[in-house]
């Protein structure tokens, strides 16, 4: 077990070990295996797509029984509105993810705007947000006779820095009533993020710089009733890249009542999952585990997510006569 466990690490050095001359590219959205629980995550268009607001939050624990590995949190809200009698979406977001003393925290408020196309109903959607990096170089351990890096190396920040910027996102999503697509690119702008010690001597300080890689991400599914039963199948994937490196997974699920779902999924060279949720009263809670597939299984039990949330019918004007039904589970 010892052998993974050093590669994860050298790993995660390479991730948050930055250097005050070059800029570090590297994708930091958070990975759910329940991806079609929070579609905006990915897709900011992903919004208003029922009368409801709808809440939703969750926790991911990668790589249990491997200290220091990644673990995520995220939380999120949208909602359909109508303005000069035209349909619109709003939505807001925070996630944050660890990773040992590395630490990223992104919060956005996103806008769509919905017409109709084709039988069904096309958004396009702007993200506009924060995105803030850190590092606890305070709390950085270099064993003696260490194989990769050197006491003094200039490369490795020696106290806690941080750096925030501007960070923006687009998508289109598209909802009919046989299925749903979406379209989208998160950190747009592509944001350099300049740290700076959280406290030292001015002068003295060195800046180290982190760059948010644009990721472009295609997600579908659909639902489709089995005749004659309360059973449903709805099967989905999600594709994503950062134009360097691409993967995806695809996931089918079986709904039985509009209570209660299982489903399995694969994600490609990684990992099997397995899903199960239930939806009650408007109150929606699920839970999937990942069996991964690669030679971090001997030293991880595998990686843990759960999500939960809450939806709140809206009441329109006109008696809804321009009601939307979601195809997507809620």
């Amino acid at each position: 077990m010892r052998q993974p466990l050093h590669n994860i690490i050298r790993y995660i050095f390479g991730i948050i070990v930055l250097t005050s001359t070059t800029s570090i590219v590297a994708q930091v959205d958070a990975q759910y295996s329940q991806y079609f629980e929070v579609p905006n995550y990915y897709n900011p268009a992903a919004i208003g797509t029922t009368d409801f607001v709808k809440l939703r939050g969750g926790t991911r624990i990668q790589w249990a029984g491997i200290e220091n590995a990644p673990q995520s949190f995220v939380m999120m809200g949208d909602m359909p509105f109508k303005f000069l009698n035209k349909r619109f979406g709003a939505g807001l977001l925070m996630q944050q993810e660890s990773m040992g003393l590395y630490k990223n925290l992104a919060v956005g408020a996103q806008i769509a705007y919905k017409f109709k196309f084709l039988k069904g109903e096309l958004s396009g959607a702007l993200q506009i947000g924060l995105l803030n990096e850190s590092f606890k170089g305070s709390e950085v351990f270099i064993p003696d006779n260490d194989d990769f890096h050197e006491g003094n190396d200039d490369a490795i920040p020696t106290t806690d820095i941080n750096g925030n910027a501007l960070d923006l996102g687009l998508g289109f999503f598209y909802t009919h009533k046989l299925f749903w697509a979406g379209l989208s690119c998160t950190h747009v702008n592509s944001p350099t993020i300049t740290m700076n010690a959280e406290s030292g001597e001015g002068g003295n300080e060195k800046n180290y710089e982190f760059q948010a890689g644009r990721t472009l991400y295609f997600m579908a599914g659909s639902n489709i009733p089995i005749k004659n039963t309360l059973f449903e199948v709805m099967p989905s994937l999600l594709v994503k890249s950062d134009f360097t490196f691409t993967t995806g997974e695809i996931t089918g699920r079986v709904r039985y009542n509009k209570f209660l779902t299982a489903g399995i999924g694969y994600r490609y060279n990684d990992a099997i999952i397995a899903t199960i949720g239930a939806e009650y009263k408007n109150i929606y809670l699920g839970y999937s585990y990942d069996y991964h597939l690669s030679e971090i299984s001997k030293a991880s039990s595998g990686s843990h997510e759960i999500m939960a949330g809450y939806k709140l019918k809206l009441d329109f004007s006109e008696k809804n006569k321009n009601k939307h039904k979601s195809i997507r589970i809620m």
